[in-house]
């Protein structure tokens, strides 16, 4: 074993290796044995782990930890563990100059709390909690935790410290939560490139670098002496053109590793997660978090440089599956992660992926149909989406096999602005995070705004349907708008505005009985992703003609259209509450009746509708039988219901044949599923053709098969 004897009190935690004498407990005095857990504080004092447990500062020098150590009793003895380098005849491993620590492979520096194990591993205290080691599986006597914060002891009186300061004892971090336990406060997340200089305005404004907004009239005409009480006037927004600079992205994803996702569908997520990593820049930053029966971030918040994504592919390469589902406590661990940034890029995001059900975290509360579980328990406060909290992260959601709760992914993804995606045939996998991550790294509007305002005195907005976006009609009804928030580059949104027009007498009216009505004005405001600036943008006004006579003629097919996707994705909804209430007959019925209904409105050879015809009457046999509908149909008609509300692509399992046979779990020959309701931007449908790509190269590899390459 090397001689550490001589080394001194200045090394860097992580470094420091009992070796019989050669360090001393500061806490005690007594040496630090050859195998007995050591504790490095922040403060770089070193002591027995056993005698700072559950202290929340230094007993030398009064500085207030932001990780408090404690150890927990003995375990009981247990079968045969891997053996452990200290038993072989091997000397264990040399001390590196620029130590990392094993489980997140981040840098481990003065500063920073460490635990040396008996088995001479050497973590951040922050990243483990258990008996056993994860480098070479060696069961500990004690167990290393996070202990609970309690005030700090008071400073020695009866000596001076051992290492006295000549300035004032230091604090390290934020303050311990007010909770019971103290949480681990991840501030060391990788510095961000320095942000895009704000580009010239007229260069973007030549080259469609803005949003544009249009407006359509459910009718050009209105005759003159009638009053309408709810005229359709559709609003269009589409993001601007996508450009060769973008914002960079803060991603966590939050991977279920319970044991149900052990096999087949882990190395499929390996592969998924490979594809992420190589499509994000150097600019984009990227942490892992894996939850089981609790949850742990293996990779802090790292630049996708070379070495970034080396890390990042490295630690998931590691990925292994064990015990229970605790998917509170994986989001709880990415809102820290997102929460504890000492830097921050742009556009953040969660991606949470989960083939099971959580079995930590749920609570019950008593409706009036028994008790029901309560989702929302699941999402941490600041990912939340509110008026408060306009700019909460969104969680995307990916619904992994025919196991995963649908409703609690649904629920995550609705409160916070995500999608929720239902992934059937488990060989798509990397098709599905493709799709997302196209959108994510093209995020081209912030913080988007429309603003409606009546022009005519008589002109009323009576409402106005925004799906999830938060909409708001003024007390008189003459103004509106609607928060569109993100966009993507090429992304749409159409919102319908319907009005109270009035008669038109004396609205100068030309000598031939003709004349025009302004009804609304539609501006916009929102923040350039790439360099931050404001923008502001207008369309022409929407207005009508008013003759004394109006002849039959077509209504606006742009109108018509996102009337019937309004009404279709509302009897989705319907369609699913009767469901969950056994009518799976009903269900089905109000789905059928609303395929009917296209032809009344004339759109039968409308392309867009007769796909919302296909996506309604696979829905419908997917909810016509329970069984069915508890297995995929319910899962379907949520991501159903979370693209709708959101015109955002998700993935939406939907095939052919209802049949669960038609899409085994793991075939690569079955049809690619759906991905939304044509809400597919091309960036992300080029992704997913890369993801194609991609697959079936790995598949003509000797070898290949569904998950890559053996």
């Amino acid at each position: 074993m090397p001689d550490r004897s001589n080394r001194t009190r200045q090394q860097l935690p992580g470094e420091i290796m009992a070796s019989g004498g050669g360090n001393r407990c500061e806490a005690c005095c007594g040496g630090i044995g050859l195998w007995q857990a050591a504790f490095t504080s922040e403060c770089a004092h070193i002591f027995h782990l056993r005698c700072v447990s559950g202290s929340a500062a230094c007993p030398v020098c009064a500085a207030r930890w932001s990780d408090a150590p404690a150890t927990g009793p003995a375990p009981a003895p247990a079968p045969a563990t891997p053996n452990p380098f200290w038993l072989s005849s091997a000397p264990p491993p040399p001390a590196t100059q620029t130590p990392s620590c094993p489980v997140c492979h981040g840098a481990m520096g003065r500063g920073q709390a460490t635990v040396t194990s008996e088995c001479n591993h050497t973590f951040h205290l922050r990243c483990f909690s258990g008996t056993v080691c994860p480098v070479c599986g060696a069961r500990w006597r004690d167990e290393v935790t996070v202990a609970p914060s309690q005030s700090p002891p008071p400073h020695p009186t009866s000596s001076p410290p051992l290492n006295p300061a000549s300035s004032p004892p230091p604090t390290f971090g934020p303050q311990p939560p007010s909770s019971d336990t103290a949480r681990p406060v991840f501030n060391d997340d990788e510095p961000v490139e320095h942000p895009l200089d704000a580009r010239d305005t007229a260069q973007e404004t030549a080259s469609n670098r803005v949003l544009v907004l249009k407006t359509h009239c459910e009718h050009p005409a209105v005759a003159r002496d009638s009053a309408l009480d709810s005229f359709a006037v559709l609003v269009h927004a589409k993001g601007p053109a996508a450009a060769s600079e973008r914002a960079p992205l803060d991603l966590v994803t939050v991977l279920d590793v319970s044991g149900s996702m052990c096999g087949p569908k882990l190395e499929l997520l390996k592969k998924a997660m490979d594809f992420v990593i190589d499509h994000l820049g150097p600019s984009d930053r990227l942490s892992i978090v894996i939850f089981s029966s609790n949850a742990r971030r293996i990779i802090r918040l790292t630049r996708m440089s070379d070495g970034g994504k080396v890390s990042a592919k490295r630690a998931v390469e590691s990925l292994a599956t064990i015990s229970t589902t605790n998917i509170g406590d994986g989001l709880r661990v990415a809102a820290e992660v997102l929460d504890g940034r000492r830097h921050r890029n742009p556009i953040a995001s969660v991606i949470l992926l989960s083939d099971g059900e959580d079995n930590h975290t749920l609570g019950c509360f008593q409706s009036g149909t028994g008790r029901t579980k309560s989702y929302i328990d699941l999402v941490p406060w600041s990912l939340r989406r509110s008026d408060d909290n306009r700019c909460a992260p969104p969680v995307h959601t990916f619904g992994f096999g025919t196991d995963h709760d649908a409703a609690a992914m649904h629920t995550i993804a609705e409160a916070t602005g995500g999608t929720f995606s239902f992934i059937q045939n488990q060989a798509v996998l990397q098709d599905s995070f493709a799709q997302c991550i196209g959108g994510l790294l093209s995020v081209a509007v912030q913080e988007g705004r429309v603003a409606v305002e009546c022009l005519h005195p008589g002109v009323r907005v009576r409402v106005v349907k925004s799906g999830r976006y938060g909409s708001r009609v003024d007390a008189d009804g003459r103004a509106a708008s609607v928060d569109v928030g993100e966009l993507y580059a090429d992304e749409e949104r159409r919102f319908l505005v319907f009005l109270d027009v009035p008669v038109a007498a004396g609205d100068g009216a030309a000598e031939d009985g003709g004349g025009v009505t302004p009804l609304i004005k539609v501006s916009s405001t929102y923040k350039d992703a790439a360099t931050g600036r404001p923008v502001d943008v207008s369309c022409e006004d929407a207005s009508v003609r008013r003759p004394v006579v109006v002849a039959d003629m077509e209504p606006c097919v742009e109108v018509a259209r996102e009337l019937f996707r309004v009404e279709a994705a509302e009897d989705i909804a319907a369609a699913r509450a009767a469901a969950e209430r056994g009518e799976h007959a009903k269900a089905a019925r109000i789905l059928d009746r609303r395929q009917e209904a296209s032809a009344a409105a004339g759109l039968a050879g409308d392309e867009r509708c007769a796909e919302l015809v296909a996506e309604l009457r696979e829905l419908s046999a997917r909810v016509a039988d329970r069984r069915e509908y508890e297995q995929t149909g319910r899962a379907c008609l949520l991501a159903g219901m979370s693209s709708h509300a959101q015109q955002r692509a998700s993935t939406v399992q939907l095939f052919a044949s209802a049949a669960p046979s038609a899409s085994p779990p793991f075939s690569a020959a079955a049809p690619a599923p759906r991905f939304g309701f044509c809400f597919a931007t091309p960036a992300m449908q080029s992704m997913v053709e890369s993801s194609r790509k991609a697959r079936e190269q790995q598949q003509s590899e000797p070898g290949g098969s569904p998950f890559g390459p053996k």
